[in-house]
């Protein structure tokens, strides 16, 4: 059943190679309110939320489409990411994929670039984000292409790019997957780094038992990087500490790190686990959760909170089978205990949430659900994204910020980030109109409106501004910057 499932989020990713039939094009009216969030130290709730898409992704054999990833920002208010099909080679097969920039314009709008073309040999199907180093150049993974296991397109690869004098960028393949028979393949995470300059990750398959890996990738004296496997999945009996880790790492404060498995552990439904250093060059795995009755297949990394509780999403399970945000808080004892703070499937709130969560200065928790919401125009709905808030009693509530109706997107794959105003930026894998088929995707931005606020102001220029370096942290929460 789990790999019937695996099978099916693999043909989800790889359907718009598939697409033939294009769909009519829709006009939408795109509202252009701009508002900067409260003066500081203001708490008042957005009283709604107004969507514009920043760009229309389009299958015009140039530029990419179906972005299944997160966005990141610089400083001055560019946004990064990557399209899993798309640009100029690999047409045959829909695209290898591109590195995007997009850029606001002083007169309103944005620009894209294209930063880099896939080609197949340096990788190919980019299905994670990108990470910052200090010095501004980009990080990230594909999840096939590159110079092994080209029986199965390619093992994928960890890439750089760096930006030139002349407004270029300049790639190098720091490392190709399925070099041994027991190194990892197919990463789909994102990387990070830690305090020395050394690169994390996860891949989807391969290891020593077949089912995915953490690795580390070194930079040597010569230029070059050494990588490490620092576990293989499915080490136990019926892979009892888990098996195909979708999602990517995070460190805590003592250099332990966290993420999730799709499957295994003792239900079978997927885990949460840690990775403590053992001294020297080993690794010790825990599972700290096995899901089941309260969530089942996670495929988003976690997150933490100021006091060093957990919190995630799993895909599916949870009282309407249709998916949780989750958190996880640690004991007295050495344990952690899971509470399911929102079984998605009640209405139409949204489900199905692959994305991982981000948290505002207030506390408030915001995610996307890939189905759902309020429109029926997208088989299975058109997804949504949310925002939990918690509440005097404990509990958390849902309120839906955006139910996506297809024309100005449809089905976010990825999660949100803010920016330093308290708007949130994403992107969504389909759209049904400005699409010469209906797999193009979008760049979307939400705004909030403050019912009750006499010291906000509002702004017909906001593209223009560039965010004061303060700001960086909230406009970047998945940015791990390296020394």
């Amino acid at each position: 059943m789990h790999r019937k499932q695996q099978f099916c989020n693999s043909l989800t990713r790889t359907i718009s190679e598939l697409a033939t039939v294009a769909l009519a094009t829709a006009t939408v009216l795109a509202l252009t309110v701009f508002l900067t969030q409260p003066a500081l130290g203001q708490t008042l709730p957005a009283a709604a939320w107004i969507e514009k898409v920043l760009h229309n992704f389009n299958i015009n054999g140039t530029d990419g489409y179906y972005p299944s990833a997160s966005l990141i920002s610089d400083a001055a208010g560019n946004l990064y990411g990557t399209t899993s099909f798309g640009g100029i080679y690999c047409l045959s097969s829909g695209g290898c994929g591109t590195v995007f920039e997009l850029t606001p314009a002083a007169g309103g709008g944005w620009t894209e670039t294209v930063l880099l073309n896939f080609n197949g040999t340096d990788g190919a199907r980019p299905y994670a984000g990108l990470i910052f180093d200090s010095a501004g150049n980009l990080y990230g993974t594909t999840y096939s292409g590159g110079i092994y296991c080209h029986s199965i397109g390619g093992c994928g690869t960890v890439f750089e790019l760096t930006p030139t004098a002349g407004g270029n960028w300049t790639e190098t393949v720091l490392y190709n997957f399925g070099s041994g028979a027991d190194d990892g393949y197919e990463p789909s995470a994102s990387l990070i780094f830690d305090a020395a300059g050394n690169l994390y990750g996860t891949t989807h398959e391969g290891g020593t038992h077949g089912w995915g890996t953490v690795f580390e990738l070194t930079p040597t004296a010569g230029g070059g990087w050494t990588e490490q496997v620092l576990y293989n999945f499915c080490a136990q009996t019926n892979c009892a500490d888990g098996w195909i880790p979708d999602a990517g790492l995070i460190f805590d404060a003592a250099g332990n790190l966290y993420g999730t498995t799709y499957a295994g552990g003792t239900n079978g439904v997927g885990t949460v686990f840690e990775l403590t250093p053992t001294g020297g060059e080993g690794w010790s795995e825990q599972v700290l959760l096995n899901f089941g009755t309260g969530g089942a297949f996670p495929q988003a990394g976690l997150i933490f909170d100021a006091a060093g509780n957990l919190y995630g999403t799993t895909s599916e399970g949870g009282i309407h089978i249709l998916g949780t945000v989750f958190e996880l808080t640690p004991t007295a004892g050495g344990g952690w205990t899971e509470t399911v703070l929102h079984n998605f499937g009640s209405g139409t709130d949204g489900s199905y949430p692959h994305a991982g969560l981000i948290f505002d200065a207030a506390g408030n928790l915001y995610g996307t659900t890939q189905y759902g919401g309020t429109y029926n125009s997208c088989s299975g709905g058109c997804g949504t994204v949310f925002e939990l808030t918690p509440t005097a009693g404990g509990e958390w509530a849902e309120q839906v910020l955006l139910n996506f109706n297809g024309t100005s997107g449809a089905n976010p794959y990825a999660g949100v980030i803010f920016d330093g105003a308290g708007n949130l930026f994403g992107t969504t894998q389909l759209t049904y109109s400005n699409c010469s088929g209906f797999y193009c995707g979008t760049v979307f931005e939400l705004m909030p409106i403050y019912a009750s606020c006499t010291r906000c102001r509002h702004s017909d220029s906001r593209e223009s501004r560039v965010l004061p370096a303060d700001k960086k942290d909230v406009l970047e929460p998945g940015r791990i910057e390296r020394p």
